[in-house]
C-alpha cells in the first residue's frame, strides 16, 4: 500500500504503472530525477531523509514501481507483458519527467537503492547520454551470487525473478552493471555508496570501484564504515549516506546545466 499522502506527492499510472510523483512548489530549474526502488519494494516517501532532501532540493522526482523486476531489459510478465523495465524507465518514465516537467536529458538524475542502485548505474553505463548522472546507495550489483546463495539466505524469495529472467547463473552474471561498463563511454557523474558491513553487496561495489579506476573512468565510491553490523543494507544506512548521496546528485545536475552543447 502507498504511504498516507504529503504535501505535493501523488500517486500517478504512466503507461499503465504505478508512480510516485513529487512535484515541488519551486522546482528546481532544468533538473529533474527518476528514483528506482530496491527489492522489498519500498516506496520513495517511506525513506524520510532521503525523501526529504528532494524537498528541501525542490528536485521534482517521478519514482516508478517495476516489482523485482531488477531493471533490467529482458521481458518479466509479471511486471509487463510487452515492455521491459529498462525500456519502460528510458521510454516511458523519461517522457513523463519531460512532459511534466520540461527537463530533458542531461538534466535527469537517477537515484536508486539496493536492486534499484545497480539498476542506476546499469541503465546509466548503457544510456550515458540519456543518464550522465547516477547515484545508487547500497547497490546489489552481483545479483548472479545472490541466485546460487538464495537457498542459504533469509530473503532468498527476493530473487525468484532473477532465475525467471536468466535460468542460469552465468547468464545472470554477463548482464550485471560492471559488465556495462565501457571504457570510453561512460556516464560523467557517477556515485555509489556501499558499508562493509553489507555482508552480500559489499564486494561488488569494491570491485566497481576496481574496475573503474583501472579503466581512468572518474567517479565517487563511499564506501568507508557509517553503521554497525547488520546495518549496512537497511534504511539505517540509507539515511545515513543520503545526505552525501544528494549532495553529489545536486552538483553533478548543477554542473551539467552548465555544460556546453
Amino acid at each position: 500500500m502507498p504511504p498516507p499522502p504529503r504535501p505535493h506527492w501523488s500517486l500517478i499510472t504512466v503507461a499503465g504503472h504505478a508512480c510516485e510523483l513529487y512535484e515541488p512548489p519551486q522546482p528546481r530549474p532544468g533538473r529533474a530525477a527518476i528514483y528506482l526502488h530496491g527489492v522489498r519494494e519500498r516506496w520513495l516517501q517511506e525513506l524520510p531523509v532521503l525523501r526529504d532532501l528532494i524537498e528541501a532540493a525542490g528536485l521534482p522526482t517521478i519514482a516508478p514501481r517495476s516489482g523485482r523486476s531488477w531493471w533490467l531489459d529482458k521481458p518479466l510478465p509479471t511486471f509487463d507483458p510487452e515492455i521491459t523495465a529498462e525500456r519502460y524507465v528510458v521510454e516511458h518514465v523519461r517522457g513523463e519527467v519531460a512532459r511534466r516537467f520540461g527537463v530533458q536529458p542531461p538534466g535527469i538524475g537517477l537515484i536508486g537503492t539496493s536492486m534499484g542502485g545497480q539498476g542506476a548505474l546499469r541503465l546509466a553505463y548503457r544510456h550515458p547520454q540519456l543518464f550522465p548522472v547516477a547515484a545508487a546507495i547500497a547497490p546489489a550489483i552481483d545479483f548472479h551470487l545472490a541466485m546460487r546463495e538464495a537457498g542459504d539466505r533469509d530473503d532468498g524469495e527476493y530473487y525468484d525473478t532473477l532465475w525467471q529472467l536468466f535460468g542460469d547463473v552465468e547468464r545472470a552474471r554477463q548482464d550485471t552493471a560492471i559488465l556495462h561498463v565501457h571504457p570510453l563511454n561512460w556516464p560523467r557523474h557517477q556515485c555509489f555508496a556501499s558499508d562493509p558491513t553489507d555482508l552480500h553487496w559489499h564486494d561488488g561495489a569494491v570491485r566497481l570501484r576496481s574496475k573503474l579506476v583501472a579503466l581512468g573512468i572518474p567517479h565517487a565510491a563511499l564506501l568507508e564504515p557509517l553503521v554497525g553490523p547488520g546495518e549496512g543494507h537497511s534504511t539505517i544506512y540509507y539515511d545515513r549516506i543520503a545526505p552525501e548521496i544528494m549532495r553529489f546528485v545536486l552538483d553533478a545536475l548543477d554542473a551539467e546545466a552548465r555544460r556546453l552543447p
